[in-house]
């Protein structure tokens, strides 16, 4: 029977996107998950939509048949947010990628929900303008704001929800909405723009993007500066941070973090001692002053020299490496897996989480490098996970506990992955049932016949698969 489904909605499909729907395997496997470590959900169908028009027809038609619908960008995710659990039709919106307007004078653009990050500021940059939302990994800006994403200049320009002025969303049953618009505020209506920011394509599919721009500095200066142990580098970046300093980036990388780093980047001038990572924008003067106060507070706290990248090249090739930390730490056993956690706390409370975390690890027997962005106190540890039959199940259980202890000092259990697959089970923890409970109402409400990305987000209710 379900084939039979499959196959009506294949043949009816065809007969608008032609070949660009399919049923082929090797398609499928490919969008059967993203870089998390969960087993793969492969999809009964794959389109490749191409138009706002497109994605509603197709989603029309899914909903028709009760079919389940993942939307799909890069693949780049890491939380199983596109792994078909329950099969159905995976729409890749990766040949959306235009960049339908730029509006230099109001520093705002609207573009498709394929664009890549890389592909946007390029496009931007001889109009002295860039999109900072920096998450590591060149994802789709549809799947940024699908999950919520932020990355490396959240500190200073926000997350991915901070930047969105509107957007275009298709919802479950075919129709198309416009939230927000092209101004910088707004006191009409329900919010509908942040609703379905971090929905993770539960509430609906985003197919374009109003985004706010900002303006490339004037001067951008980098610093590295190392530490012989964690609690001080950390007490830097409480201090830097409590000093209200503007600064743009502040990563923090232990000594098995450099050590993966110093080996595959090729780093130079470097020991296998923590390690702070600094970025400072603005004017000539600002930059120089807020370097100065930084590195004043680094030495205080027993910060080794100050390391400069003042040039473009030096700069690109630190934060290269720096975004380049989980190659490095699957470097270290090429032939382990890899389990990325993704703990945010108050910023007061980074010291204890991450000391914490550093005894887990250690108790453990595990490898796990620590990198994070922690400016706003979001950090990550890199289980990696031995090829032995229960070393994915340890690996969960030292998940399990980072991400308890950082719930228990008020933190969150995600501060910029998402929920996925992986993170449902701590949402009641985090935000207690009823929360939980009405976030299942809005659900219902926007997508009765539950098709947008089934298995995903919220927990099940107690009693329930």
């Amino acid at each position: 029977m379900r084939q039979d489904v499959i196959d009506s909605l294949v043949s009816e499909a065809t007969a608008f996107m032609g070949s660009r729907i399919t049923t082929n395997v090797t398609v499928r496997d490919q969008h059967s998950h993203g870089e998390g470590s969960f087993p793969p959900g492969q999809p009964d169908a794959v389109a490749f939509a191409e138009t706002t028009e497109e994605v509603s027809k197709l989603v029309a038609l899914a909903h028709a048949r009760a079919l389940p619908v993942i939307a799909f960008g890069t693949g780049t995710s890491l939380e199983g947010h596109v792994n078909a659990v329950q099969g159905g039709l995976t729409i890749d919106l990766s040949r959306m990628d235009r960049i339908l307007e730029v509006n230099p004078d109001d520093m705002d653009c609207r573009i498709e929900a394929g664009v890549v990050r890389s592909k946007l500021n390029e496009y931007l940059r001889d109009q002295g303008l860039f999109m900072p939302i920096d998450p590591g990994a060149d994802a789709s800006i549809g799947g940024m704001c699908a999950t919520r994403a932020s990355g490396t200049n959240a500190v200073r320009y926000g997350t991915i929800r901070d930047n969105v002025l509107g957007l275009t969303v298709v919802m479950a049953d075919g129709r198309v909405i416009k939230t927000g618009g092209r101004v910088r505020k707004s006191s009409t209506g329900y919010d509908l723009t942040r609703l379905f920011i971090g929905s993770e394509g539960t509430l609906g599919i985003i197919t374009e993007i109003q985004l706010r721009l900002h303006g490339i500095p004037e001067a951008i200066s980098s610093a590295t500066c190392q530490f012989t142990d964690m609690a001080s580098a950390v007490q830097t970046v409480i201090e830097v941070m409590q000093a209200g300093i503007p600064i743009a980036r502040i990563e923090l990388l232990d000594e098995v973090q450099m050590e993966a780093c110093i080996a595959y980047s090729k780093l130079t001038g470097f020991e296998v001692l923590p390690a702070l990572f600094f970025e400072f924008h603005g004017t000539q003067a600002g930059v120089r002053e807020q370097a100065e106060l930084a590195e004043s507070i680094a030495r205080d706290n027993g910060g080794r020299a100050f390391a400069w990248a003042t040039d473009t090249e030096a700069r690109n090739k630190l934060w290269k490496a720096r975004h380049d930390a989980y190659w490095a730490c699957r470097a270290m056993r090429p032939t382990y897996g890899a389990l990325i956690t993704d703990t945010i706390v108050p910023v007061s409370k980074l010291a204890e989480a991450v000391l914490g975390v550093k005894e887990d690890v250690a108790e453990s027997g595990l490898l796990a490098p620590m990198v994070g962005h922690v400016g706003d106190g979001n950090f990550h540890t890199v289980i990696l996970v031995p090829p032995e039959p229960d070393g994915l199940a340890r690996a969960w259980a030292l998940d399990r506990k980072i991400v308890a202890r950082g719930l228990a000092l008020g933190g969150s259990c995600s501060g910029e992955h998402g929920v996925g697959g992986g993170k449902r089970g701590f949402l009641v923890t985090e935000h207690g049932e009823e929360t939980i409970e009405v976030m299942r109402m809005v659900k219902a409400a926007l997508d009765p016949s539950g098709i947008l990305n089934p298995g995903k987000l919220l927990p099940d209710r107690v009693g329930t698969n």
